[in-house]
């Protein structure tokens, strides 16, 4: 079994910086890409950005030029650097992880909540 935790999320004003943390706890052995998706007030899940265990990433367009996801495979950790917030970032950031064993296989974290306010 895989557990993901979230971490980093806070109250910030517009312009400001975040960087999230997800650590993995368990069959980490298991996993391929990572990453992260966001569930913004009144709207449904979305990919935020992913990495693949060669350090190969995918950005949403609305965040490509703001957001950064990075990797530790040692330790089985993503961050997400969240540079100039806007208001419309405000959502809870959830970690996502992929099986590498069992096809199909996902896991989420509970979230991690950003809100950008002024």
């Amino acid at each position: 079994q895989v557990q993901l935790v979230e971490s980093g999320g806070n109250l910030v004003q517009p312009g400001e910086s975040l960087r999230l943390d997800c650590a993995a706890s368990g069959s980490t052995f298991r996993l391929n890409t990572m990453g992260w998706y966001r569930q913004r007030p009144g709207m449904e899940r979305e990919l935020v950005a992913l990495i693949d265990q060669y350090g190969q990433t995918t950005y949403a367009d609305s965040v490509k030029d703001r957001f950064t996801i990075s990797r530790e495979n040692a330790k089985y950790t993503v961050y997400l650097q969240i540079n100039n917030l806007k208001t419309e970032d405000t959502a809870n950031y959830i970690c996502y992880a992929r099986d590498i064993v069992v096809s199909g296989k996902q896991y989420w974290g509970q979230g991690t909540q950003v809100t950008v306010s002024s």
